[in-house]
Formats: C-alpha cells, sequence, structure tokens
C-alpha cells in the first residue's frame, strides 16, 4: 500500500512566549507551510490545504534525490532576498509551471526548511514523541550532509535564545512556535502553540466595511513620500459597540478622495473584493499589526484595532516609500 501524507499538525495561538517546562521552541517563518514525501523517485510537496505544489518548486522536487528513500518531512517554503525573507518571491510562483517554474527557481530559489520527520526509510515516525522525530532529523541531516534546498529548523529549550529570536522580525521571522517534548505527531490537531511578534503603529482610516453608522472593519492607509494615500491593510472585524463608537469619529468622504475608482480585496490569496464606503481620510488609528507584509508594504494580516488617535493627524504618521 502506498504511504499517504497526512493532514499537518496545527497550532494554537499564545498571548506570551513563555517557554514552559518539558517544551521545545522553533522559529516561526514567513513562508508556505508544506509537506514532502519521497517514495521510489516519487516526490509529492503538498500544501497546508492540500495543494499539489511540485510543480511550482522544480528545485525542491530535484533536491529530495538528496534523502533517504521513503521519507517524509514537514516544513515552511521560504526565499531569501536581500537579507530577508521574501514572502512575494513564494506567492508569485504558484501559478507557474514548466519553463517560467524553472526560470523563478533559477532566479529566487526557495528552500524547504525542515522542522519534523513524519516517516523515515519506510518506519512511521509520527507516533514518536517530538524528541525523538527531532533527534531523528537532524541525525538525517547530519549523516546525508544534505545542502540546498534544505535547512533545519533551529530547536530549542533554552529561554534565552527564545528571546533573542523574538528580535528577529527585521529579517521576517514571524515568531516562534512551541512543541511538547512528549507529543506524537498529531494530524489536523491544535497540539502546538504559537506565538506571533507583534508591533504598535499608527495608520489613517480611509474606508470603512458595513454601514457607516457602524463599521464592520476599518480599511488602513499611509501616505507615502510621493504624498499618495496608500492601502496598507485593514483592521480585523470590530465589535458592535467600538464600530459605533468608531462611527462618530468618521465623515464621508468628499469628491476627489484619492481611493476614488479603487477595488480591494478581501484578503490575500483571494479574489473576493470588499464592499466598502470611503471616508475622508483624517482619523488617526493606533494598530497592532504582526510582521508580514507583502511587497508593496501591506499588511498581509488584519491588524487589531487599539484605539482611536485623536492627538495625531495624517501629517505626524511618517510617510512610507513610493512605489517604484
Amino acid at each position: 500500500m502506498t504511504w499517504t501524507l497526512p493532514q499537518p499538525m496545527l497550532s494554537s495561538p499564545v498571548p506570551e512566549p513563555r517557554l514552559r517546562p518539558g517544551w521545545a521552541a522553533e522559529l516561526k517563518w514567513d513562508g508556505f507551510r508544506a509537506l514532502l514525501s519521497v517514495e521510489a523517485g516519487h516526490v509529492v510537496l503538498r500544501s497546508r490545504r492540500g495543494t499539489e505544489m511540485g510543480p511550482a518548486f522544480p528545485e525542491i522536487v530535484a533536491g529530495a534525490a538528496q534523502l533517504p528513500d521513503a521519507t517524509a518531512l514537514d516544513g515552511e517554503l521560504v526565499v531569501w532576498e536581500e537579507g530577508r525573507l521574501a514572502f512575494e518571491r513564494l506567492q508569485n510562483r504558484l501559478q507557474r509551471r514548466g519553463a517560467g517554474a524553472a526560470r523563478a527557481a533559477a532566479e529566487a530559489p526557495a528552500h524547504f526548511v525542515a522542522f519534523d520527520l513524519l516517516r523515515l526509510s519506510g518506519t512511521d515516525t509520527m507516533v514518536w514523541p517530538y524528541r525523538r522525530r527531532r533527534a531523528a532529523l537532524e541525525s538525517v541531516f547530519t549523516a546525508r550532509r544534505l545542502s540546498a534546498p534544505w535547512a533545519l529548523c533551529p530547536s530549542t529549550t533554552d529561554a534565552d535564545l527564545v528571546r533573542e529570536w523574538l528580535t528577529w522580525s527585521a529579517v521576517g521571522m514571524e515568531g516562534v512556535v512551541f512543541k511538547q517534548l512528549d507529543s506524537p505527531y498529531l494530524p489536523s490537531a491544535r497540539g502546538w502553540l504559537k506565538y506571533k511578534v507583534r508591533e504598535t503603529t499608527e495608520a489613517i482610516v480611509g474606508a470603512v466595511t458595513g454601514p457607516l453608522a457602524s463599521p464592520r472593519s476599518l480599511l488602513l492607509g499611509r501616505y507615502d513620500s510621493a504624498g499618495r494615500l496608500q492601502h496598507t491593510g485593514r483592521t480585523t472585524t470590530l465589535a458592535q459597540a467600538t464600530g459605533t463608537a468608531i462611527a462618530g469619529l468618521l465623515a464621508p468622504a468628499a469628491s476627489g478622495h484619492p481611493w476614488a475608482g479603487w477595488t480591494f480585496s478581501a484578503g490575500w490569496g483571494t479574489r473576493e473584493t470588499l464592499t466598502v464606503t470611503l471616508v475622508h481620510p483624517e482619523l488617526v488609528v493606533e494598530i497592532g499589526v504582526d510582521v508580514a507584509r507583502d511587497a508593496g508594504g501591506r499588511w498581509r494580516h488584519p491588524a487589531r484595532l487599539h484605539r482611536p488617535r485623536a492627538d495625531l493627524s495624517p501629517t505626524d504618521i511618517p510617510p512610507i516609500a513610493a512605489p517604484p
């Protein structure tokens, strides 16, 4: 019987990066979650949602020749560019095939950062505790002298090192993932914990979703160095009381709004567009955002609204770089 890749093990968010006794921590990468299996020369590279990604990443498929036969890994696909993780490079590659995928692999090769071992030379390792799977994964890298496109995700039980990792957001590291040392690999279960680094910043409200009298979310922007209001993201869904309070600080847009005629995506990876109401871009809000951004500097994940900043004006917000 042919061995089938399982559903990936998942994580639940935690509000603080506390390394508990009996747990290990790993870096959280800004990339694509991927599971890979190689058996008798056949390579399967699958996304978290089950999409086959091998044709889009031929360098990973070719690199599977370095692995032991009948072996499967869990990890993250990443691309490095100019010293930081470049998520947009991955995003642009998903639809490429054949010669187009080969050119993209040559221009900005992807790496597979392995953080778990699901199968080793025909042995199902998911029933092993994490500490044993981790030791075996490290042995594979050492014994096989794995090189690009393979990379081993760091793992530690040192709380000081975890604190250091949390300062690496400038290169695109999103945070840390915590794994219980004695836990087996549990497909689909949220048995891991994750902490994502967030920063507090300000943005300008340029539009809303939902009724103007009680907005459901806020569309956010910042002026660029050329004086144009650029869309940088939107908030999570607002509580009704919060939306009503914010509504009292908003004014309908006058003619000549800088976003007039624009369409806004409902989120990364979807073609669905939002129905929005433009507002006078005057209100500044304080928000919490994570470090994940796309090529245009937009926050990929919704921001959390902290509070309105009536003491600030849009000119108080530092401009972002103008797009090329």
